[in-house]
């Protein structure tokens, strides 16, 4: 049986307050501000990880890592990447590529682009060309816009193996 392609889409926010830093794309940002989260609170590989999930079906990252599990407290972000990618419903399928928009206001991260692209690659297992990632702002307008969030969205390209 031959499969067609598949796209997924994913999403993430969450909201800044007063701290040391943040992960952004499995790269810490020095910066005045730390994210709410239950986890490590990435943005970046938590909208990756729904968009995998959903191109497969497989359902969303709340429903494999319920932040009512304390096990998740503070947990790295890229734990999540390597149990969503082992995952039966993603074994038929080869990630072709990914691709990224990380909004935020605060901080600014076009200095850590080439980094955030390079770990990405890494995590994803994808040659550098295949991952796609723009930072911008949303020119003051709502929570991101006032420094009181940060978000993301993403695309993946699933192919049959």
């Amino acid at each position: 049986m031959t499969r067609d392609p598949r796209v997924g889409i994913g999403y993430d926010i969450h909201r800044l307050e007063p701290g040391d830093g943040i992960m952004v794309a499995g790269c810490r940002v020095a910066c005045p501000f730390r994210v709410v989260a239950h986890s490590d609170g990435d943005v970046v590989l938590h909208a990756l990880c729904d968009a995998l999930l959903g191109a497969t079906g497989a359902g969303d990252l709340g429903e494999h890592f319920p932040d009512t599990d304390p096990v998740h407290r503070g947990r790295d972000s890229a734990d999540f990447v390597r149990a969503v990618l082992a995952l039966p419903a993603l074994a038929p399928w080869r990630l072709a590529n990914l691709d990224v928009n990380v909004i935020a206001q605060a901080p600014r991260l076009a200095e850590h682009k080439p980094g955030m692209r390079s770990r990405l690659a890494t995590l994803f297992g994808l040659p550098l060309d295949a991952v796609g990632l723009k930072a911008r702002t949303n020119e003051g307008c709502d929570a991101v816009g006032e420094k009181r969030a940060i978000q993301a969205q993403a695309a993946v390209l699933l192919v049959p193996r």
